[in-house]
């Protein structure tokens, strides 16, 4: 079954509140890490809360043609932690 935005959209509704980890694509050859919490998903975006501790600003939105189009990847805490078992 072929990836849709209204997927990509589900998929998102059912994590909001987990713990995730954003790796954007920059520019040429640099690659962004960003920590936060997915704060809440709107018919075309989503919204991260970033961890203050790492990050000079508050929150952060993607939209789902983002993920659609690889230009971002995501990986959620829970996710990470069961790969590694």
């Amino acid at each position: 079954m072929p990836i849709t935005l209204a997927s990509i959209k589900a998929n998102l509704d059912s994590k909001i509140g987990e713990k995730m980890m954003v790796i954007a694509q920059a520019g040429r050859k640099k690659v962004t890490k960003r920590k936060g919490t997915l704060h809440e998903t709107y018919p075309s975006v989503f919204v991260i809360d970033l961890d203050q501790e790492e990050n000079a600003f508050e929150r952060v939105s993607y939209s789902y043609a983002d993920l659609l189009t690889k230009t971002i990847k995501i990986e959620f805490a829970d996710d990470q932690q069961t790969a590694a078992s």
